[in-house]
């Protein structure tokens, strides 16, 4: 019996012992199971914004991060700082060139070609302007009754003179000249072909085509002291139109002598100098062009 009790005893503490056992088996596991549960807590933690892993979330980027942080991308960022209102860094470019643009400073290639086109052409214009002179009222100029010979010596009749270089002027406007030559003939014939003459000094003029010229023979002893055509304007007898030319050409700082109404070498090297800086034909006379360019025609 003794021994039956040992063994029933060892049969009961060897079961207890297995039960025990197998109970024992799931509570070891359960602190393993606690233990795996951070860890996979731990697993998402690297997309919050400190590290970036492939198998990060697509709302949980690091840019993503950023947007959470600043609501904006890190190209929004950029957008933002240079667009300031969303704009792409082009556009924040064009923008402020355009402002630039508008303070003058900055501009286009093509704006700065046009620019210079237009102050190219602006300044032709003005160069035009000037070279045309400003409008000038015509006046009339008291003038010495008797011509200051000393100055202004008379010049001599050569039959059938032509004006010297005017050959090579080109143009409509200096066909007067082309065709000029001296001649001589009485009044009857000087009235029977020109119906409009005026005396300077005592010297007949005639009137044809615009131009005042020389009656040689109207007045055997009559004096001049420019054998040529002189431009007429606004009805002026050739004193006056003279008159008028020295002033103006005074007033630029052509001719320094006094206003008489002579056409002589003073005030014809003073017209030869103005016609050379204006690129007109140098004809040291009052024609269309230096007038015009003067101003006065």
């Amino acid at each position: 019996m003794k021994k039956l009790m040992k063994i029933f005893v060892a049969l009961i503490c060897s079961l207890g012992l297995v039960s025990v056992a197998y109970s024992a088996q799931p509570e070891e596991n359960k602190p393993q199971k606690k233990k795996q549960a951070p860890t996979a807590q731990h697993a998402p933690q690297p997309t919050t914004g400190h590290v970036t892993g492939a198998g990060a979330g697509p709302k949980k980027t690091s840019m993503g991060a950023y947007e959470g942080k600043k609501g904006q991308t890190s190209v929004g960022a950029s957008q933002g700082q240079k667009g300031k209102k969303g704009q792409t860094p082009i556009e924040a470019s064009q923008v402020q060139t355009g402002k630039a643009a508008k303070g003058g400073k900055v501009t286009g290639p093509g704006k700065a070609g046009e620019a210079a086109t237009a102050t190219t052409t602006g300044k032709t214009a003005a160069a035009g302007t000037a070279k045309a002179g400003k409008p000038l009222k015509a006046q009339k100029f008291n003038l010495p009754k008797q011509p200051n010979t000393a100055k202004a010596p008379p010049v001599k009749f050569q039959p059938n003179k032509h004006i010297e270089g005017s050959q090579n002027w080109q143009g409509q406007q200096y066909t007067v000249f082309r065709n000029y030559k001296s001649e001589w003939h009485d009044q009857n014939w000087w009235h029977s072909h020109h119906s409009n003459i005026v005396f300077v000094f005592g010297a007949p003029y005639y009137w044809n085509a615009g131009y005042w010229f020389p009656a040689w023979g109207y007045n055997p002893n009559a004096y001049y002291a420019w054998d040529g055509p002189i431009y007429g304007y606004n009805h002026l007898p050739p004193d006056q139109v003279i008159a008028n030319a020295q002033a103006a050409l005074q007033q630029q700082g052509y001719y320094q002598g006094e206003v008489d109404g002579l056409l002589g070498p003073l005030t014809r090297d003073a017209i030869a100098n103005y016609q050379r800086d204006h690129g007109l034909y140098t004809t040291s006379t009052i024609d269309q062009p230096t007038l015009r360019s003067l101003g006065m025609a």
